[in-house]
């Protein structure tokens, strides 16, 4: 039984995954959207995305294509869950559509509601895959550079994560489909395509053009085309190259066109001021010639096609080249060329012209006079474009690191407050011996976690980050996506740390921002008088409980029934009232207003008594090495000053610190130091009698 439950339990985890990262679509549900004159095509075999061709060009092929992102980029969101975005391309990589079609993310699904992130998506059309498309950091800072080549989409307020995974999502997808099915090139660089310098123009004859390298050329003699086809069907089968062995057999040529200093020098000037005129959208032009027996092109080959005997390279990835028919492509100064044709790219098939391309010219050999035996090789012509032609644009840093780089200032007055919050804690007697300093210090760091960490720069952790984790770890996703909200992961990393030095207290007593709201709730209710009530200890434990219990409900969910956890995860009223500042529903509102105001009656009560995120880190809290407050052989017994004076219960009747519940408020440290407030340092100091210290780690 215990088998069976355990398979069943594995196989629901099993379809939840499955379910998470595959399309929902159907070939009925893209033909609603996108009607007559466009015809939706069957699925395609090689990639998921659905060809769109035009009833009004019913033989130019498809003309734009439609795909879910998440089959080709299922990136985790920040709840864990891929968000899904259906796409559609034109042929030459422009976007014309994007809509969300299912998301998790927690700010989207209840506080800022679908509408900023559907508006968000509708950015996208128009803009081009060729283009450097990024989110702005600030709102309202969209914007192009003056060659249209970097984009910055407006990012929305409080949902700056999430939109930079929906960027990568848009992109990712976009570009797997336009490598497959629009040529686009890869080089493998990463980074943007070069751009043609600007140059004063320089006449160069042709041995210049080729000591400069403006000019590539391979020459491969008989001998060595024969080498080629050694051991093959075609050996030996070229009588003439095998009488001549060292005349040539071929010499290719190529130029890159487009830069000045080239395509000038090479055509001339009048037909350099043809081409000018007729390549006016920028496509790729190459300038490719042979010399010798064999030619670039045959008898057959007509003109305005894709020569058959040579095909381009880059990264790998093949990308069209097709006459241009310009009848101006023989250089005038080469006289002995036997061919010379000026080859075009398509504008949107992503080549790189300043970096490496590889041209590939096939030889044939046919063997018998009926039912030919031919044999084909390859001559390779490694073109390594003049590097001080080009502009190299830097490689665009990852969406992720642009997001740590945006966050910057936010992230050096965390920081700094994290250095300083460290100093005290592990040098508290100077801040805590003086109640009033302590007051101070303690509330003015509260209020810079309110309003700076949680309101402005949106650094609530919760346990939406922990439900969120296991369900993108069991959806194969792992935790990538922490890396687009450094305001969180940097809380994180601090919070894992101390975990080891001072236990769960550092987050929950300092740095949780609705922690901090409720510290504040509770000084407005003792301003007013509002009578607090101190809960009997066996109901206080069994409260105390029942926060496990909710942090195991919410984790089984979250493995399980995610659908379910998303749900659950609004006991925390951390989204309503930090997130988007108690702009929400009714429901949500009552529900973190109506835990503030029991807060006002009893010390902390969500914190203490509610909170499934509290629950987590008082469990990192036991990796604690030291017991770093310190006590007294005479804490509690008799003295119970500092028990008393705890508002956590966090101090056992013994006198024994109860690290599980201690929110690090330094209250008992001050009184520890403070011989007019700590009974028995009091006592020693009229009496002269000596106190023993217990032999623990004591705090300086």
């Amino acid at each position: 039984m215990l088998q069976a439950k355990g398979i069943a339990i594995l196989l629901l985890g099993w379809l939840v995954c499955l379910s998470a990262a595959a399309g929902e679509l159907t070939r009925a549900d893209i033909e609603r959207r996108f009607q007559s004159p466009l015809r939706v095509g069957d699925k395609l075999r090689e990639i998921a995305a659905w060809p769109l061709s035009s009833e009004l060009t019913p033989d130019a092929g498809p003309v734009a294509y439609v795909f879910e992102s998440i089959d080709l980029a299922p990136i985790p969101g920040f709840e864990g869950t891929p968000i899904n975005l259906l796409v559609a391309i034109d042929a030459s990589g422009r976007f014309i559509d994007v809509e969300v079609l299912r998301q998790h993310e927690p700010v989207f699904l209840g506080g800022l509601g679908p509408a900023p992130l559907n508006e968000f998506v509708k950015q996208y059309q128009g803009k081009n895959l060729k283009q450097q498309i990024t989110v702005a950091s600030i709102y309202g800072n969209s914007r192009a550079d003056s060659g249209g080549q970097r984009v910055m989409l407006d990012g929305v307020t409080k949902a700056t994560a999430s939109v930079r995974i929906v960027n990568q999502s848009v992109l990712a997808a976009a570009l797997a489909v336009a490598r497959v099915r629009l040529g686009f090139a890869d080089a493998g660089s990463g980074a943007p395509p070069a751009r043609l310098k600007p140059q004063p123009f320089e006449r160069l004859d042709f041995a210049a053009l080729l000591k400069r390298g403006y000019v590539q050329h391979l020459a491969l003699s008989n001998a060595e085309v024969e080498q080629l086809f050694a051991d093959s069907e075609g050996a030996a089968a070229d009588e003439e190259g095998l009488r001549q062995p060292g005349e040539l057999f071929v010499e290719i040529y190529v130029a890159y066109l487009n830069a000045p200093n080239i395509g000038r020098n090479l055509l001339g000037d009048d037909a350099w001021a043809k081409f000018e005129s007729y390549l006016q959208d920028q496509r790729p032009a190459f300038w490719v010639a042979t010399r010798g027996r064999y030619a670039l092109t045959d008898e057959a080959f007509v003109p305005g096609t894709a020569p058959p005997r040579l095909t381009l390279a880059q990264g790998d990835l093949p990308i069209e080249l097709r006459d241009a028919n310009r009848d101006y492509a023989r250089a005038p100064a080469l006289a002995e060329l036997n061919a010379a044709l000026i080859l075009t790219a398509p504008a949107h098939a992503g080549l790189d012209p300043g970096r490496p391309l590889e041209f590939r010219f096939a030889v044939s050999r046919a063997r018998g006079m009926i039912l030919p035996v031919v044999t084909q090789k390859q001559i390779d012509l490694h073109y390594a474009p003049p590097a001080e032609l080009f502009d190299y644009p830097p490689r665009p840093l990852p969406e992720w690191l642009q997001a740590w780089q945006g966050r910057l200032p936010d992230l050096l007055v965390i920081g700094a407050a994290l250095l300083l919050l460290s100093g005290v804690l592990l040098r508290p007697r100077f801040i805590s011996m003086r109640s009033r300093s302590l007051f101070w210090f303690r509330n003015g760091f509260l209020m810079f976690t309110l309003l700076f960490i949680g309101w402005y720069a949106q650094g609530q952790l919760s346990i939406v980050q922990i439900t969120g984790a296991i369900k993108s770890l069991i959806a194969g996703g792992g935790l990538k996506s922490f890396l687009y909200d450094p305001v969180s992961l940097l809380l994180i990393g601090f919070t894992l740390l101390s975990f080891v030095v001072w236990g769960r207290g550092v987050f929950c007593g300092w740095l949780c921002p609705f922690g901090a709201l409720q510290e504040f709730v509770a000084l407005l209710a003792g301003a007013l008088r509002v009578p607090q009530a101190r809960l009997p200890p066996r109901l206080a434990r069994l409260l105390e409980r029942g926060r496990y219990a909710l942090l195991a409900l919410l984790l089984g969910a979250a493995a399980l029934t995610p659908a379910v956890a998303e749900r659950l995860v609004e006991i925390e009223p951390f989204k309503t009232a930090i997130t988007v500042g108690f702009q929400r529903e009714l429901p949500f509102l009552l529900w973190a207003v109506g835990l503030l105001l029991a807060g006002a009656f009893v010390y902390k009560f969500f914190c203490r008594f509610v909170c499934p995120l509290g629950a987590a880190m008082t469990l990192g809290g036991r990796l604690r090495r030291w017991n770093w407050l310190p006590r007294l052989a005479a804490c509690g017994q008799p003295c119970q000053k500092c028990r008393n004076t705890c508002r956590y219960d966090a101090i056992l009747p013994g006198g024994a610190i109860d690290y599980d519940e201690c929110f690090g408020c330094l209250d008992c440290v001050g009184i520890y130091h403070d011989t007019r407030r700590c009974g028995p340092q009091r006592l020693q100091a009229s009496k002269g009698r000596n106190i023993r210290i217990q032999p623990l780690r004591t705090a300086p």
